[in-house]
């Protein structure tokens, strides 16, 4: 490796490469971040889908494969189980966790006692600033382009601006999957790439067979889009018929498909008859629209493990970033990072060349 490659969050993290696998739910298992380890990169569990009685034994599990705490955990703060997560982040002195809407001053003071780097993720510029006081000691930026619940600013704009405002290592999230991208990251200041669609479409990925062929025959990027309609927040997906259904209805109409979806896998919502009918008399009175969202945003663990988990992709939400549009094949992880660091290399090689010939005629010119 040269030292193209060699960043502060290589050295912070202690990994080869400076590419992180980002904790997608239901697909960052102790398996993935096993794979992303043992090929040089850095791997996040993904801590909110992990049932509690199982996320101590996906650290062990990872800890025994890989030989040491060097991965890190995602989870956020209103998770049932987040001080769980937070107590085990520390026992086990993980090297980092990662999380959107993030822990106070106080429990960042605990992971920093403990050597757990705090990393978070933001998606507009005042956020990073916020974070950085709060006592983040890398951020990771995701640009519009990203999947899952995303900002509006993009990449090419959302970068520069961060790493013009804040001291610590930046790292670039949104659009990237390829060796150029993270050669472009670096070259603009960042300390490398974080990717999650490119890993969730790998072979080691635990997602079915039918979703991730979902993910492949994606041909355009503008059919991985922003929606509102799950739970009136931006959320970047791939477009599918209960997408289509959700938006297309009205205020009533996506009650009834809340209601239904609720109903159908009452088991894990939660939902009876009593409760149901409870729900419709308060949108009588109230906003069904803003009902429907609520009960829509309690479903969405279960639409996302209907696609993810189960594998019936057109009855949940597919987490997408525009990225899948590019992706026309499931590599390993290895060959995924190892790839991307060999073809950045070659375009940072080629940028100091280029540099250097011109230095190099300049100088001959002046001669004569």
């Amino acid at each position: 490796m040269s030292s193209w490659l060699n960043t502060p969050l290589t050295e912070a993290l202690g990994c080869r490469y400076p590419i992180v696998q980002t904790a997608m739910g239901w697909v960052a298992d102790a398996n993935m971040v096993i794979a992303t380890t043992q090929a040089g990169g850095f791997g996040f569990l993904a801590g909110a889908t992990i049932a509690a009685d199982a996320i101590e034994g996906e650290i062990k599990k990872v800890i025994a494969a890989t030989g040491g705490s060097n991965f890190g955990l995602n989870f956020h703060m209103f998770q049932e189980n987040a001080a769980q997560c937070v107590d085990l982040a520390i026992q086990y002195r993980l090297r980092a966790v990662s999380y959107g809407r993030g822990p106070d001053k106080q429990t960042i003071a605990r992971f920093k006692a403990a050597g757990v780097l705090c990393i978070p993720t933001v998606g507009a510029l005042k956020h990073a600033l916020k974070a950085v006081e709060l006592g983040a000691d890398l951020i990771t930026i995701q640009g519009g382009e990203g999947g899952g619940h995303t900002g509006g600013v993009p990449s090419s704009i959302l970068l520069p601006q961060v790493l013009a405002a804040v001291s610590v290592p930046v790292i670039a999230a949104g659009g990237y999957s390829t060796g150029r991208g993270l050669a472009s990251a670096l070259a603009a200041g960042a300390a490398g790439i974080a990717m999650g669609t490119r890993f969730l479409m790998t072979r080691e990925s635990p997602t079915p067979a039918a979703t991730l062929e979902r993910y492949l025959k994606v041909a355009d990027p503008q059919q991985v889009r922003v929606t509102l309609a799950v739970d009136g927040m931006r959320h970047r997906m791939i477009e599918n018929p209960f997408i289509n259904r959700l938006e297309q209805a009205g205020p009533f109409g996506r009650l009834r498909i809340a209601l239904r979806s609720a109903w159908q896998w009452k088991q894990q919502t939660g939902m009876s008859l009593g409760h149901m009918l409870g729900v419709f008399r308060q949108a009588l009175k109230e906003d069904p629209g803003a009902v429907s969202q609520t009960v829509m945003a309690a479903n969405q663990p279960v639409l996302l493990q209907r696609s993810m988990v189960d594998g019936f992709p057109d009855e949940g939400i597919l987490p997408s970033g525009q990225v899948a549009a590019a992706i026309g094949e499931l590599k390993s992880c290895r060959q995924v990072i190892e790839d991307i660091a060999e073809e950045a290399e070659h375009c940072l090689d080629a940028l100091l060349a280029r540099r250097n010939r011109t230095a190099s005629q300049a100088g001959a010119e002046q001669l004569n």
